[in-house]
């Protein structure tokens, strides 16, 4: 068992929320929601491993309501426009206006239609909870488990928040390079591995890209795997505007 200071505690925290932002904007955004990239095999498992252990989310849930937030932006039926609910509620509230849509059946039915359940999800990722509770596990084994919770806590807590900053405070405030209600903000794009640059990604939905600059940092690893023969970044979809709620291809 290593014993860690707080600080040290809560650099851990940070770094295992970072961990998550990054299979979050890769795998579930780029990947499953526009097909903007494609991963390898393996690449995908140890993703799908990693969101079970740090998150627990259902990825077709994820998926369904990202898109239909891409459907109907800052409209009525947007899942969570801060426009129509109010921008701290949509920040501080983004998870329970997540759970709401997500546990909508004909959400899931709409939305991620592509997006089979396979073996491995209905025997392994499909229960959360079980994951997120060995994630917990394996940091009481390292860690003991008051420091444990510290990190659990911080890092859950600061996944939610940094979640609803993209949501709340990303179609409210910030750059906008490109004529769409969503905002580009540099500090929030460092702290979400791209994500910040909100305006960039509803110019063009399905580019592997969130613009062209080194804020997205996201952009840059999906390019560092691919040159690994990891990924494939689909450069054909860079300067696409196409909002279909269920890409095919890429």
């Amino acid at each position: 068992m290593l014993s860690v200071s707080l600080p040290v505690a809560l650099l851990i925290a940070f770094a295992v929320t970072q961990l998550a932002n990054v299979v979050t904007t890769l795998y579930l955004h780029r990947t499953l929601s526009h097909r903007a990239m494609s991963l390898s095999a393996p690449l995908e498992f140890v993703m799908r491993t990693v969101l079970w252990l740090t998150i627990g989310i259902d990825r077709r849930e994820w998926v369904a309501v990202h898109r239909k937030h891409h459907v109907f932006s800052d409209e009525p039926q947007d899942p969570h426009s801060p426009i129509q609910k109010g921008v701290w509620h949509v920040t501080f509230g983004n998870v329970l206006y997540y759970r709401r849509e997500a546990d909508k059946p004909e959400t899931l039915a709409t939305y991620a239609r592509d997006l089979e359940p396979d073996r491995w999800e209905r025997m392994v990722f499909s229960h959360g909870m079980v994951g997120v509770g060995l994630g917990i596990a394996l940091l009481v084994v390292l860690f003991g488990p008051l420091t444990a919770a510290v990190i659990a806590v911080v890092h859950t807590v600061l996944y939610i928040f940094l979640s609803g900053c993209v949501n709340g405070l990303g179609h409210w405030f910030g750059r906008r390079a490109h004529d769409n209600k969503a905002t580009n903000q540099r500090w929030l794009a460092l702290l979400t591995c791209g994500e910040g640059m909100h305006n960039e990604h509803h110019e063009y939905p399905r580019s592997p890209y969130f613009g062209s600059s080194w804020w997205d940092l996201g952009g840059r690893l999906g390019r560092m795997f691919a040159r690994f023969h990891l990924a494939v970044m689909h450069e054909s979809t860079r300067y696409s505007r196409d909002n279909d709620p269920v890409p095919v291809g890429g």
